[in-house]
This record gives C-alpha cells, sequence and structure tokens, in this order.
C-alpha cells in the first residue's frame, strides 16, 4: 500500500503565506466588491480610530461575519453605529493572514434599520416605562458608610474579581456577601431572579444594606437576561437599593435604568457602593487638624486673659491705691453736689408754702360759696316748701300718688299731707276740668 503522501512530488505543495496569498486573490477576483446586510454585534471603537464588530442575520441564524472599518472610512459615517443596529455594509473580503480569519473590510455604512432584538429592546423598555419602572422618583438613596455589601454575579466572570478587588483597594472594612448566578444563556434570567430574591430574603441574616448586580462586558445577545422583563422587575421590587454595573459605560441594559444608581462598569459599580476609606481617613485627618487648629486658638486667648489678669494682680497695692483714689473722688463730688441739691429742694419747698398760703384762702372763699349756691337750690327743691305755699300731697293710702280726678271715686279715702301734717279725707264728689 502506499503512503497517502506518496506522489506529493507530483502535486504542488503550498507554503501557508502563499496558500493564504492565493485564497486572498482569489476572493478579491471572486468578491471585489459586494454589500452585505446584517445586525451589529459586539461593536467596538479603537483608540486609533478603527472599528471592530461583527454582522449576524436579523433573523436570527448563527452564521457570523467579522467585520473591520478602518478610521479613514468610519470618519465618513453621518451616524453613531450601535449594537443591535440592522447596518448595510460595502466592502470586500479577505483574510487576515497573521490569524488566517476571514474578515470583511467595510468601506461604507448605512442604516437599515434597527435589528430585532433591538427593536424587541426598544418595545420592552417602552412598556416599562409606561408603567413606571423607571421613574426618577423611585430611586432610593444609598447608605453612605456601609458595611456589609451584597454581589450577585457568576462566581467565575471578571466582574466579580473587579469589585473584590475595588473594595480591598478602597474599602477594605467592608463585607462582601456573593449570591451565585449565571449571568449569560438561557437560564440566566431565572438564576438572577432566585438570586435577587434570596439576597432579599436573608436580609435580616445577612444584614447586607446595598445590593450589587453586575456582569462584564459583552454583545447585545450576551447581556440580553438583563433586559429580561423577570429581571428587571425584580431590581425595580427589590427591597434592597440596587447598583447596577453590566458591561462596559456604553452598554445600558433595562436593569440599569430600573435599578436605583446605574454604575459604567462592575468596578463603578463597587466604587459608587462605598467611599474610599483613604478619602474618608483624609476627611477626618483635614477634621482633626481644624480642630486642634481652633483649640490651640482657644487656649492661647485664654492664656493671654489670664497673663493680662495676672499683670493686673501682681501688685494689688497698686489696685488698692487707683480704687481708694477713685472713692474719694467720688466722696468730694458727693459732698458738693448733696448740700447744692438739698439748697435747691428747700428753695422748691419754700415757693410752694408760700404759693399754698395764697391760694388757700381763695379756694376756701370759692368752696364756700360753691356751697352756699347748692344749698338754696337744694331748698328749692324740697317739697314741704311747696306745701307751705299752700299746696297738699294726695295719695291713696298706700303711698301712690293721686295727680288726676280720673283715679278717685266718690266715698274713697285719701291721704292728704299738708305743710304742718296730714289728714284723712273722704272723697264726696269729682269734678272733671281746669
Amino acid at each position: 500500500m502506499s503512503e497517502p503522501w506518496q506522489g506529493a512530488s507530483l502535486r504542488r505543495v503550498w507554503g501557508v503565506a502563499a496558500l493564504l496569498t492565493a485564497v486572498t486573490d482569489s476572493l478579491n477576483a471572486r468578491f471585489a466588491v459586494c454589500t452585505v446586510s446584517g445586525e451589529i454585534s459586539g461593536f467596538t471603537r479603537a483608540a486609533s480610530g478603527h472599528c471592530y464588530f461583527s454582522l449576524k442575520d436579523a433573523d436570527g441564524q448563527t452564521a457570523m461575519l467579522r467585520c473591520a472599518m478602518f478610521r479613514r472610512a468610519a470618519g465618513l459615517l453621518d451616524f453613531s453605529p450601535g449594537e443591535g443596529a440592522l447596518v448595510e455594509v460595502r466592502g470586500r473580503l479577505a483574510l487576515y493572514e497573521p490569524r488566517g480569519e476571514l474578515q470583511f473590510v467595510v468601506e461604507g455604512m448605512r442604516r437599515a434599520g434597527a435589528g430585532a432584538l433591538y427593536e424587541q429592546f426598544l418595545r420592552l423598555k417602552a412598556k416599562l416605562d409606561a408603567q413606571g419602572l423607571f421613574d426618577p422618583l423611585r430611586k432610593r438613596a444609598l447608605p453612605v458608610f456601609p458595611r456589609r455589601l451584597g454581589v450577585v454575579t457568576s462566581t467565575a466572570g471578571a466582574a466579580l474579581h473587579d469589585v473584590l478587588t475595588a473594595l480591598a483597594r478602597r474599602a477594605p472594612h467592608v463585607e462582601v456577601i456573593v449570591y451565585p448566578s449565571v449571568v449569560q444563556g438561557e437560564q440566566a434570567p431565572a438564576a438572577l431572579v432566585q438570586a435577587l430574591a434570596t439576597a432579599n430574603a436573608r436580609v435580616a441574616e445577612d444584614q447586607i444594606e446595598v445590593l450589587l448586580l453586575v456582569r462584564g462586558g459583552g454583545s447585545l445577545e450576551d447581556l440580553w437576561a438583563f433586559n429580561d422583563e423577570r429581571v428587571v422587575r425584580a431590581v425595580a421590587n427589590s427591597a434592597l437599593p440596587v447598583i447596577c454595573g453590566v458591561g462596559h459605560e456604553t452598554d445600558v441594559t433595562l436593569a440599569d435604568l430600573a435599578a436605583d444608581l446605574r454604575a459604567p462598569t462592575p468596578t463603578a459599580a463597587a466604587e459608587l457602593a462605598a467611599p474610599s476609606r483613604q478619602t474618608l481617613l483624609d476627611a477626618l485627618n483635614v477634621m482633626q487638624a481644624n480642630l486642634s487648629r481652633r483649640v490651640g486658638q482657644g487656649l492661647d486667648n485664654m492664656n493671654q486673659r489670664l497673663d493680662r489678669a495676672g499683670l493686673r494682680l501682681s501688685r494689688p497695692s497698686a489696685l488698692i491705691t487707683r480704687q481708694r483714689r477713685s472713692l474719694d473722688l467720688l466722696a468730694q463730688r458727693w459732698g458738693q453736689v448733696v448740700p447744692r441739691v438739698l439748697a435747691l429742694r428747700r428753695q422748691g419747698l419754700d415757693a410752694w408754702m408760700q404759693r399754698h398760703e395764697r391760694a388757700a384762702p381763695a379756694a376756701l372763699r370759692a368752696q364756700d360759696q360753691r356751697l352756699q349756691s347748692l344749698q338754696a337750690r337744694l331748698a328749692a327743691l324740697d317739697p314741704k316748701q311747696v306745701l307751705a305755699r299752700g299746696y297738699a300731697w294726695l295719695d291713696d293710702g298706700q303711698g301712690r300718688a293721686l295727680t288726676s280726678v280720673t283715679q278717685l271715686k266718690v266715698g274713697q279715702q285719701v291721704h292728704a299731707v299738708l305743710a304742718d301734717g296730714a289728714v284723712d279725707l273722704e272723697v264726696i264728689g269729682t269734678h272733671a276740668g281746669a
């Protein structure tokens, strides 16, 4: 039997580079310029300005085409390509010889509508937004100095390592409890919901204060579990405040919008959850320095007051001499003022006595005249004076005055008061008229 390689000398043996070059020439001849329609996945823009992404069919087929768009072509775009966008790209097929990979070199791109997955994202976002799950008023404030954090993520992913590294560097005093969950694939939504429910059910036991929901970066498909309606509702209904840090800074999931705080990355989620220990220590040092400075200033002021008081008390005889001089001066002033005040008061009293002596007789005469006038007026009003002029006071015997003949009847007994006495009368007749 002959070996498979026998007769190889009769055929051409290709070198790797030569074969790849030949394939490249064939591709250029067969697919010089072509247009491909697909949905963008895993879009990244390098610092150099080149863009790298993959295209897949919008109908869910598993085929994937790696694409590269260099800075010159990317600079001609009139829109910003995004994850899940449906586009048409024009370019050529080529082999990337260092890795022997087929790629599509994009020379032009235009919109072709949103991808199916992205359309689903927008529809669900509008639905949940209308139900108030993304309302800013639902957001809760985070504790300023948490002592224990909960982390929902995969134990095999880089996100957990990033969170633990950031906390160990910034806040080593903060404890972390991990609630493991799958973060990608068909089982991920149910696993994430269960992990969130476990964390909320064990709040009293674990004593966690903030929950971190984190995952590393990826394509829209990789992060789709965090757009699942069940996961979004579990985040919104969590009794614990939730910080969501999924993907990279440009990745936005519905779980991010429902969380109390969105972090651009898992590392940023850890930084937002717990303040830096060194920052807090620096603030305490500044406060301590300010307090020490103010206490020192207060002590200096008290020492100065004490020194001044000590100087005043160092020679008490001088202080006593000054006080004695002040007392002597006050006594001298008092001795001069009191006689003068008494003399003025005496003069005033003498003048008042003279005015009183002059005014008293005149006042007495005026009062006597007024009294006599009142006595005359009173005498004129005396009823006895009226009776003395021949009038009589008639009453019915019970003190009721009789002033009209209509009050009298023949035979009625009448009591009459005269100037010098009273008589009882009997009516024998009445006559009306003047």
